[in-house]
């Protein structure tokens, strides 16, 4: 590791969306500029969510509005993680998933379920769909997390609680033990990088969530950057084993850190040899 905390040339950074550029409807002060300066930079961008709570198309507007625009390609959510479960494992899925979110979903089969899958969906949180979930598990079949985060930041400045404690309600009820697509989990951060063919040596990480966005990137070998906004809490960073390789205030200053690491690299790449 360098003096920087980077492991590697910087290639590619990866950017948690919710609680990092945004919460709900309100931009966070100077993400703007600095994902504006960021995209000038020699970095590819993928913007990487564990957001369930509407699907990818309805997101990506609702961001573009915002001013955030997402490029073709350059998106990767739990969503995507969980239909790409699915398809791969040839699974018939009972989803516990938002109404907004079904369009993920277009197409998979739910006729006599074989697994049920659970997003953030308050509405499948009653005794009623709870149980439903639990007999089918109890029964047999497999139960997938799109992801496990324990709580999340609203718009009103308030935590309310994920998907995480629910699913751990199921995974004690029916004895049975969830399989999770989202972050924090290897295979999402790696498949996050699959169509750059860039080493995780060589990527950033971006996010206010210690555990999901930070821990889980650093574990594969990727830059972690917490920032203090978002679901952030004085003291995150020491609920970890290996510290974040950098915290910052928030998103600007995280990239204020890239680009001038960036801009050294570069310097050295065109130096003329000795």
């Amino acid at each position: 590791m360098t003096d920087s905390g980077v492991k590697g040339p910087i290639r590619a950074v990866l950017i948690d969306l919710s609680g990092t550029l945004h919460i709900e409807d309100q931009i966070i002060g100077g993400s703007l500029d600095a994902l504006r300066r960021l995209r000038e930079a020699s970095v590819n961008i993928r913007f990487i969510t564990n957001t369930t709570k509407e699907g990818t198309r309805s997101l990506k507007e609702r961001l573009r509005c915002l001013g955030i625009e997402i490029g073709e390609g350059e998106y990767f959510g739990s969503l995507t993680a969980a239909r790409r479960y699915l398809i791969e494992h040839q699974l018939r899925p009972h989803l516990m998933i938002d109404s907004k979110a079904m369009e993920d979903f277009e197409g998979i089969s739910t006729e006599d379920p074989d697994c049920v899958v659970v997003g953030l969906a308050p509405e499948h949180f009653d005794f009623a769909p709870m149980n439903k979930a639990f007999r089918l598990l109890y029964d047999g079949a497999s139960l997938i997390a799109v992801h496990k985060a324990r709580y999340y930041m609203t718009g009103s400045g308030g935590l309310a609680l994920g998907p995480g404690p629910f699913v751990e309600v199921l995974e004690c009820a029916a004895d049975v033990t969830a399989t999770v697509v989202g972050k924090p989990e290897r295979r999402f951060f790696l498949d996050a990088l699959t169509d750059l063919n860039i080493p995780p040596e060589h990527t950033v990480m971006i996010g206010d969530d210690v555990k999901d966005d930070v821990d889980g990137a650093q574990k594969v070998g990727m830059t972690g950057i917490l920032v203090r906004t978002g679901k952030y809490r004085p003291g995150d960073e020491h609920k970890i084993d290996r510290p974040p390789d950098h915290v910052c205030e928030d998103f600007s200053e995280a990239v204020d850190i890239i680009i001038d690491i960036v801009t050294k690299q570069s310097n050295v790449e065109d130096a003329p040899p000795p």
